[in-house]
C-alpha cells in the first residue's frame, strides 16, 4: 500500500490519460506515493471528459456548476482515496489539477469536502461559491504562464488573494512566457511543491 497518493485532475476536452505521464516523470522522485488520473464524470461535446458543463458558462453561474458536480467529483475522488487506505490520513493525499481540474481541487478543499495534503492548481482558476468553510491546513500551489490566452494571470492573483483571506497561504509561482498549458517549468515547480514537505 503506497505512503501516499497524487491524483490528477485532467482539464476539458481531456481524459487522465493525458496526465499520466506526469506522474510517471514524478514517480521517481515520489517512490512511496501512488498516482491516478481518473476520467471526469461528463462527456464534452467536442471529445474527451469534462468535471462540470461548460456550455453557456458566465463569471456568474460557474459557481452553482462547481457545487452541482460536486457528487460527481467526490464519488470519483472517494473511489480512489479508499482504494489506497487513506481516507483516514487525508494530509497523505495531493490533488493536482488543470484548468477545470484546478477549479474542481480548489473547489475541494475551501468548501471543506477534502481537506487534503496539498494542492496544486495549474493554470486554474478559483470559482467556488461562498462562503468557504474554514480553513484547512492544505499547503496550495498556484502555477500559471503569465501568457495564458485562456485563463488570464490576473485569475490566479485573485485566486491567491481569496485564498488568503480565507486563511490559507497560498503559494503564486508565474512562469514566464508560459500559455496554458504544463511544459516543463510548470511540472519541475509542481513537483518541488509536492516534494517539500
Amino acid at each position: 500500500m503506497a505512503h501516499s497518493l497524487v491524483i490528477l485532475l485532467h482539464g476539458v476536452g481531456s481524459q487522465g490519460g493525458h496526465l499520466a505521464p506526469l506522474g510517471q516523470a514524478w514517480q521517481s522522485a515520489m517512490p512511496y506515493t501512488a498516482f491516478a488520473a481518473p476520467d471526469g464524470p461528463q462527456a464534452f461535446a467536442h471529445g474527451g471528459r469534462q468535471w462540470f458543463d461548460v456550455r453557456g458558462v458566465t463569471v456568474e453561474n460557474r459557481p452553482a456548476r462547481v457545487a452541482a458536480a460536486r457528487d460527481a467529483f467526490d464519488a470519483v475522488v472517494g473511489e480512489i482515496v479508499a482504494r489506497h487506505g487513506l481516507m483516514e490520513r487525508l494530509d497523505e493525499v495531493a490533488l493536482v489539477g488543470f484548468s477545470q481540474g484546478s477549479i474542481m481541487a480548489l473547489d475541494a478543499v475551501v468548501s471543506g469536502r477534502w481537506p487534503v495534503g496539498a494542492v496544486v492548481a495549474l493554470a486554474g482558476r478559483l470559482a467556488s461559491p461562498m462562503p468557504f468553510a474554514p480553513a484547512s491546513p492544505t499547503r496550495i500551489a498556484l502555477i500559471h504562464g503569465d501568457a495564458d490566452p485562456v485563463m488570464p494571470l490576473a485569475l490566479a492573483q485573485s485566486a491567491r488573494h481569496d485564498l488568503a483571506q480565507a486563511g490559507y497561504q497560498p503559494q503564486l509561482q508565474v512562469v514566464a512566457g508560459g500559455l496554458h498549458g504544463i511544459g516543463g517549468r510548470e511540472a519541475a515547480l509542481a513537483q518541488a511543491f509536492l516534494t517539500a514537505a
